[in-house]
């Protein structure tokens, strides 16, 4: 049986197909890094639930502090480099890791300062991947491209987490990021060639201060962007409290090594692809709303599964279900979040948008990844999975 692509499918787009494939690589890095860098914590360094939350933390601070003027500025500049540049930096901060290990530096203070630099990295050259998303794909079919993305981004999470497992397992957690290293220099590689369709910008603009502040009052005063800023931002407070508590949960709570926790992470790839097969289509059938309240229902779901499960066999399923379910909300939710937002706003004020949105959305995320580390320090890792679910329902 042969795979052909529809005729009007984004895939046959040849500037579509090169962003694709960036993502592509860039997720299957990112796989790797979303269990090298808190397992080297957990395991390697045996941190605290307190200094998990500081490393998710110090991750999430660079929004709170740069978020906003980086719109303005990436309203001001080309969005591509911006992007390419973000890939190399990202590269270098994840590489590293194994060469501070080999040289007897690495400790949980590199760990905080590598996490700040992917924050940093993130709140730039993630805003300007999604603004040049807009200049390869046309409005209508924006959502539709979120949904490939996010089946580039699934395809990684199946076969990634395992791989990474196994890497682990064989050559340690920080030796494996090299592998992500490599990757994500591949998709700044394939970026390079990319052509965009740039709008003109003016020759004068104003002053930096007032372009901030237009930006702010554009989403504040928008009833949509406005909802969709403080539902989403209370989301990510509970995600963060339980992706603080997931590794240590597994490792110390269900006793699983790296390579089983790759497995069980095999289980959020099959969640991811699952909705981005059919995430698109819910959207039309059901509409963006509901199909929102799919993505918080599911999510709370594996969250407070996960956290009443037994230890045994029943537990790993436990986990290994919360995951899914997590894959299968988190797409739903982000696929029409994401579509919303730019269909609703013109391209002299993406930037602005993308960056205030991802800022509201994105404060109490910090709160919420210290909140989650305190939880589990001083009553339980169960406990913190249990409020994030009972918060986000």
């Amino acid at each position: 049986m042969t795979f052909r692509l529809r005729p009007d499918d984004l895939l046959r787009d040849p500037s579509y197909r090169r962003l694709w494939t960036s993502v592509l690589c860039a997720s299957v890095g990112g796989q790797i890094t979303l269990l090298a860098l808190p397992l080297t914590a957990a395991v390697l360094l045996k941190a605290t639930p307190v200094q998990m939350g500081w490393l998710l933390a110090l991750e999430l601070l660079p929004f709170a502090l740069f978020s906003l003027p980086s719109g303005v500025w990436l309203d001001r500049v080309r969005k591509l480099p911006v992007y390419v540049a973000g890939e190399l930096l990202l590269a270098a901060a994840v590489a590293s890791v194994p060469l501070a290990w080999a040289l007897g530096w690495l400790g949980m203070g590199w760990l905080f300062a590598v996490a700040f630099v992917v924050g940093l990295v993130n709140v730039s050259a993630g805003s300007a991947a999604q603004i040049v998303l807009t200049q390869v794909v046309p409005r209508e079919r924006l959502v539709e491209a979120h949904a490939k993305n996010a089946l580039a981004s699934s395809g990684a999470e199946v076969v990634g987490p395992g791989l990474a497992g196994l890497l682990i397992r064989a050559v340690g957690a920080p030796l494996a990021l090299v592998l992500d290293a490599l990757l994500l220099a591949s998709s700044a590689a394939v970026l390079s060639g990319l052509r965009v369709q740039e709008a003109p910008r003016p020759a004068e603009r104003p002053a930096f201060w007032r372009e901030l502040g237009e930006g702010l009052r554009f989403v504040w005063r928008h009833r949509l962007l406005r909802t969709l800023a403080i539902t989403v931002g209370a989301w990510q407070c509970c995600y963060q409290m339980a992706l603080v508590v997931q590794i240590l949960h597994a490792t110390r709570t269900l006793g699983l090594d790296e390579g089983q926790v790759g497995l069980c992470y095999m289980v959020l790839g099959a969640g991811t692809v699952l909705a981005s097969l059919h995430g698109d289509r819910l959207s039309r059938r059901i509409g963006p709303g509901p199909s929102l309240v799919v993505g918080f229902s599911a999510t709370a779901l594996g969250w407070g599964l996960a956290s009443v499960a037994p230890v045994g066999p029943w537990g790993v399923a436990a986990f290994a279900a919360m995951l899914g379910l997590f894959g299968v909300g988190a797409v739903i939710l982000f696929i029409n979040f994401i579509g919303l937002r730019q269909a609703a706003t013109p391209d002299a004020m993406l930037g602005r948008m993308t960056s205030t949105m991802r800022w509201l959305a994105l404060l109490p995320a910090g709160p919420g990844a210290l909140i989650g580390g305190w939880l589990g320090e001083q009553v339980s890792l169960r406990a913190a999975l249990g409020a994030a679910a009972l918060l986000c329902a």
